[in-house]
């Protein structure tokens, strides 16, 4: 049956730039209630009426504290997007032990942390919708982000597990993986190219866009649809690939 987003509370990690801001609005969009949990709080000028509540996601105590003010704010969560996560590169001789714990506890560890926090008000209401943002690249490898690539894979693998646990419970939980998006972590890539390569930006982001199906980039707005739709469907188990829509 169809999962009615409306009047429900939805919580979005990492939801103060990019995909999860794009996430934030387009729940809101559909009638949720809307808690973004992020690292800091960016005072916006043109701020949502989200509520918004600070976490580090790898930090057990972080989360539950945070978790519980969304809840005093906006009651039982109903929907989770996990949306936290770190990109760095370096070729796998040079990517130090610090920057793979870093990279693995936030990107992996955190959704586990959040979605264990958030799973049992689904439990007890008898529906509920996760959605883990993961990326291509837990789909695909690709040279110099062996990190990031083992954390991805790792949320796709979780997505699986904690669906096939979860099946005929009334809660789904479903990846959207994304490639290259136009965020500011995208601009960082592009900016790291250009600076190794002495290229200029246009070209950068051409080669970004070719490894991308389609060869184009993605629009946090293109995430965000694939997640509400998602929310609202009844299906669970699956991996979105972006852009094109193709399933993993």
């Amino acid at each position: 049956m169809a999962f009615v987003i409306r009047d429900r509370h939805a919580v979005v990690t990492g939801g103060g730039t990019g995909i999860g801001l794009a996430v934030a609005r387009a729940l809101a969009a559909e009638g949720a209630r809307v808690s973004v949990v992020s690292r800091s709080i960016l005072q916006r000028p043109d701020a949502e009426p989200f509520f918004r509540a600070q976490a580090d996601v790898t930090n057990d105590d972080d989360v539950r504290r945070a978790f519980e003010q969304c809840r005093s704010a906006n009651g039982p969560i109903a929907i989770l997007v996990n949306n936290s996560g770190i990109a760095e590169s370096a070729p796998l001789v040079r990517t130090g032990r610090a920057m793979w714990d870093r990279i693995l506890a936030t990107n992996l560890t955190g959704t586990f942390v959040c979605t264990r926090e958030a799973i049992g008000d689904m439990v007890v209401s008898g529906a509920g919708r996760v959605v883990n943002v993961a990326s291509i690249a837990g789909i695909f490898g690709a040279p110099y982000i062996a990190a990031y690539c083992a954390s991805k894979h790792g949320v796709v693998g979780l997505t699986r597990a904690v669906a096939a646990e979860y099946a005929g419970t009334g809660i789904t939980v479903n990846a959207v993986c994304p490639g290259y998006t136009e965020t500011e972590m995208m601009e960082r890539a592009v900016a790291a190219i250009v600076a190794h390569t002495g290229g200029d930006e246009e070209r950068a982001r051409e080669r970004l866009a070719q490894m991308n199906p389609e060869h184009r980039l993605v629009t946090p707005e293109e995430v965000a649809q694939a997640v509400t739709t998602l929310c609202a469907g009844d299906r669970t188990g699956i991996c979105v690939i972006l852009p094109g829509g193709a399933e993993a």
